[in-house]
């Protein structure tokens, strides 16, 4: 298994790299450059020259991302053309925030999405499932923005229950009282997001699970259907649904953007924003290759997890 791992990592490398030449060669085709965000018309052409030198982009293309590679692997990622800012610096004090929104709001969605799913698998057809699968249906249909302007509209306009904007108040004390009445009308759009998708896929493996022989042979020796779900069923099913653990990662950088962005929550998402706006494209290139490697990461993690989960799995590699 340690062999399968190495030779998973080592094949993963690649396409770190890969990533990184497609996200410099995109931004290098742009027709709107980081010297065109700090240069005016009224710049004579030593200026505009002067401020190429400076910045290196009177070097050929591969020489400006063989530093720029340089950069990210030494952990120097620029700095922002809009705020002039460490772009490190901006990840590393926004980063946690998006991870403590987004993970308690995915854990969640997760749990739910197994009870859920299960339910509806053991009951296909009846009543029970056509509500559970009819509520995933619908709300794959919803966008988390309509979800979003609802909650604010009703708990924080009108009834003025919770905080609108900001992950603590301004001016006020930070405690963990003022912190979760902020962090509550995000985390619940959040699972309401990750909630569906997961949903129908630990349903339909249940009800895949339901048509194998082995529940029909456990019903011939007169087990309940209590028995079959929890003691056959459900571990068949979380195997793969413990393999989408993995995925959960690029969900953490990414996976929030438009909420955060809404509920103005100083995470990755509203940063990420902001520099599309402005065409940051040093904070774009970062974040582009960041949440791409997560993904990469994520297949590696669902591999090892379903092969620490599966021992045909251990045997096969």
């Amino acid at each position: 298994m340690l062999k399968y791992i190495v030779k998973r990592i080592v094949n993963a490398i690649p396409l770190i790299f890969l990533i990184t030449v497609l996200c410099f060669a995109l931004i290098s085709l742009a027709p709107y450059d980081a010297i065109d965000s700090m240069t005016t018309p009224k710049m004579s052409q030593e200026l505009v020259d002067m401020i190429k030198q400076k910045y290196g982009y009177d070097k050929p293309v591969y020489f400006r991302y063989i530093r720029w590679l340089q950069g990210l692997i030494n952990g120097n990622f620029g700095y922002s053309i809009v705020n002039g800012t460490s772009i490190y610096n901006d990840l590393v004090s926004r980063l946690p925030n998006t991870i403590r929104l987004v993970l308690p709001a995915y854990m969640t969605a997760y749990t739910l999405a197994i009870v859920l799913g299960l339910i509806a698998g053991a009951n296909r057809g009846k009543s029970l499932d056509r509500l559970i699968d009819g509520f995933a249906s619908v709300s794959l249909a919803v966008p988390t923005f309509w979800i979003a302007m609802l909650l604010i509209y009703f708990l924080g306009y009108k009834l003025r229950l919770l905080p609108i904007l900001g992950m603590h108040t301004i001016g006020g004390e930070r405690s963990l009282a003022d912190y979760l009445r902020h962090f509550l009308m995000p985390y619940l759009v959040l699972t309401f997001g990750f909630l569906p998708r997961n949903i129908r896929y630990v349903r339909s493996s249940t009800i895949s699970e339901f048509g194998e022989d082995y529940v029909m042979v456990q019903r011939a020796f007169g087990a309940s259907e209590a028995e079959i779900i929890f003691k056959h069923v459900c571990k068949n099913v979380l195997l793969p649904v413990i393999t989408r653990l993995g995925m959960a990662l690029p969900s953490l950088v990414t996976g929030a953007v438009i909420t955060e962005t809404i509920f103005s929550w100083p995470g990755v998402g509203p940063y990420f924003v902001k520099a599309v706006q402005g065409m940051d494209y040093p904070v774009i290139m970062i974040i582009l290759v960041l949440s791409s490697t997560l993904v990469i990461l994520g297949n590696l993690l669902s591999d090892i997890l379903y092969c620490v989960v599966d021992p045909r799995m251990r045997k096969a590699v």
